[in-house]
């Protein structure tokens, strides 16, 4: 009994420190988006690839099956149990990949995501292709080796890496039923929209030092701490570093104001989870971090879409953002701002899409990114299928590859199998707010006047706290008493777009 317990203390100290390892490589990452030297890129990829190197050797050590299978024996306690569990799960994958694969694969996805920098600002894939192709033939192979291991497909062995328990089987009734249900919506939100006079959008220019205060003043509001954590810009918004070092990114434009400030609202929602999750003794243990994605998606989406577009927080910001610009006049009231900030379009860029869209633009990269690893999509056909989906999903073709298939970091970075997560979160966001409404009156009326104490306590209670403790359904059933399902999400935009 005593060398069980010795073993699983063993192992707290192992993944404590590739926790560390991790939040190490996240600083990196955020030092390459946002002040790295273009020169200093072939040096940061060889850092990187060494820490992924290091933090796979000491995952597959030799030692680790032993002491895993040596802490079966120790009387663990719910937390403890299931953190043990999160081990194995977290070995299993680690021992599916040779590491002169984790290393090959680290470095091609650090030069293909350098190459992407060049090429979508030129809109030029075809100066990105080799590098993607390489990275797509190491992800394949890579996803080869885990499905063989772990007994899944090899979409869905990547999907697990960054949604434990997802399964492309799940997903595709969700999405067919979406695929079905958003076009007709769609028409239906345009035609209303047409009916109305015409939107007046605020005039710039927005000088990016007046945005960026902005976006900071709201950010403390809904409630981040900038104790431990920072606003930046990169090419492409994120939000990373690590547990106490939270680093968001946007990017801003001086014509206009109004996308930088919901994805700076978008980011924290990530930040606040982060910040809430629980501290020691599970800081560093696999059930302290994020459950997947989709409940990582789930957090941002609520933040912004749910509660940061509702006409309950315009009547608070509004007054802030005709202060911040020294504008007046009715782009700028709280009837202009929901008018602006629920349009609807057919657009070509996802981050930019509403809410109503953007489930299909996620659709088409699940689509694409499942025939690119099952070989059924080659790369240089990439941005012709891209376009057709456009066409069929969207009724739009990109004019240009820039706004076409180079427009996300995701594939180039080496991120393919996270798509889904996106629509999948948003659904999650709509189901957890509108059972946190149901369940606390002070919601809303808290929102209306700036105080998100109320919203980010339900949530730290009923989702942050838990950690990685329960699977995503589980969690999600304990806070809303379902698991994830259409209903809420298309009643949400029902309610919100068609006022019904």
């Amino acid at each position: 009994m005593r060398n069980s317990a010795a073993a699983y203390e063993a192992l707290t100290r192992r993944f404590h420190r590739l926790s560390v390892l991790d939040q190490v490589g996240g600083i990196l990452h955020w030092d390459h988006a946002v002040i790295m030297p273009e020169g200093a890129a072939e040096a940061r990829a060889e850092q990187v690839a060494t820490l992924d190197v290091l933090g796979h050797e000491l995952m597959t050590a030799p030692d680790m099956a032993d002491l895993l299978a040596a802490a079966e024996g120790a009387p663990l306690e719910e937390w403890p149990a299931a953190n043990l569990a999160l081990m194995r799960r977290r070995h299993a994958h680690a021992t599916a990949v040779p590491a002169d694969l984790v290393e090959a694969r680290s470095k091609a996805c650090s030069a293909c995501e350098i190459a992407w920098r060049q090429a979508r600002k030129e809109s030029d894939f075809a100066a990105v292709r080799p590098y993607l192709e390489e990275v797509v033939r190491l992800t394949r192979e890579m996803a080869a080796v885990k499905a063989e291991a772990l007994g899944l497909t090899p979409y869905d062995a990547l999907l697990d890496s960054y949604d434990p328990g997802n399964r492309a089987d799940l997903i595709d009734p969700i999405f067919t039923d979406l695929a079905g249900f958003l076009p007709g919506l769609l028409d239906d939100v345009l035609a209303v929209q047409a009916s109305e006079p015409p939107l007046q959008r605020p005039q710039g220019p927005f000088p990016i030092d007046s945005q960026a205060a902005l976006g900071r003043r709201l950010m403390q509001v809904v409630g981040f701490d900038f104790n431990r954590g920072r606003l930046d810009v990169s090419l492409h918004p994120f939000c990373g570093g690590a547990a106490d070092d939270i680093r968001i990114t946007t990017r801003y434009d001086e014509a206009d104001f109004t996308q930088s400030l919901m994805g700076v609202l978008h980011e924290t929602g990530h930040a606040l989870y982060e910040l809430g999750l629980p501290v020691q003794p599970w800081r560093h243990q696999p059930i302290g971090v994020a459950r997947g994605m989709t409940v990582h998606e789930s957090q941002s989406l609520l933040i912004e879409m749910q509660a940061c577009r509702s006409r309950a927080f315009l009547e608070f910001a509004a007054p802030l953002i005709r202060q911040a610009f020294a504008v007046d006049g009715p782009a700028y009231t709280v009837d202009g701002l929901q008018r602006l900030y629920t349009r609807v379009s057919r657009s070509f860029i996802r981050v930019d899409a509403d809410e109503v869209t953007y489930p299909l633009h996620v659709i088409l990269r699940y689509r694409l990114e499942r025939a690119i690893v099952a070989g059924d999509l080659a790369v240089a056909d990439l941005p012709g299928a891209w376009n057709d989906g456009m066409r069929g999903l969207l009724g739009v073709t990109p004019p240009d590859d820039r706004r076409g298939c180079l427009q996300d970091i995701h594939w180039f970075d080496g991120a393919i199998g996270y798509f889904p997560t996106y629509t999948l979160g948003a659904m999650m966001a709509a189901q957890l707010f509108a059972a946190a409404t149901q369940q606390d009156d002070d919601i809303l009326p808290g929102i209306a006047r700036g105080d998100f104490a109320p919203l980010v306590a339900w949530l730290r209670a009923n989702v942050h706290a838990h950690g990685s403790r329960y699977s995503a359904d589980e969690l999600l059933t304990r806070a809303t008493g379902a698991p994830l399902g259409t209903g809420a999400f298309k009643t949400h935009l029902h309610r919100r777009y068609l006022g019904k």
